[in-house]
C-alpha cells in the first residue's frame, strides 16, 4: 500500500495508440515468439513523488485464427513519466492496440517548503 502525506493528490489519465503494425508489416502482426514494445509517457507536470500507475488495454484488434496472447504493464515510474510495455509471444498476431492510462501521486502546494 502507499500511502499519501498531505492534502494534495493529483490525477492524470491518457489513452495512447501503442501502434498499428497490420498497416506497414511490423513485427507484432508478421512476427513470431516473444515480441516487446515500449511507449514512454511523459506526465504534463511532475509529481512530487512517485505515482501509483494503472495502465489497461482499451482497444485490441487481433487475427481470429491464432491465439490472443498479450500482456501489457508499466516500468520505469518516476516522478516525470513512466513506460508502458506491451508484450505478446507465440503465434500471435496483433494488428493494433491502445492503452489507457491513469496515474495517481502526491503534488506539490505553493505553501510547501520544498527541500529536494
Amino acid at each position: 500500500m502507499q500511502i499519501f502525506d498531505g492534502h494534495r493528490l493529483g490525477i492524470a489519465q491518457g489513452s495512447l495508440l501503442l501502434f498499428s503494425d497490420y498497416k506497414d508489416g511490423g513485427v507484432m502482426w508478421t512476427g513470431q515468439g516473444p515480441r516487446e514494445m515500449r511507449r514512454h509517457v511523459a506526465f504534463a507536470e511532475a509529481y512530487r513523488g512517485v505515482p501509483v500507475v494503472q495502465v489497461s488495454l482499451s482497444m485490441w484488434d487481433i487475427d481470429a485464427a491464432h491465439n490472443g496472447r498479450m500482456d501489457i504493464s508499466t516500468d520505469a515510474v518516476t516522478r516525470e513519466g513512466f513506460d508502458i510495455v506491451f508484450r505478446t509471444w507465440g503465434d500471435s498476431r496483433v494488428a493494433r492496440v491502445r492503452a489507457d492510462w491513469l496515474a495517481i501521486g502526491p503534488v506539490a502546494h505553493a505553501d510547501d517548503l520544498m527541500l529536494d
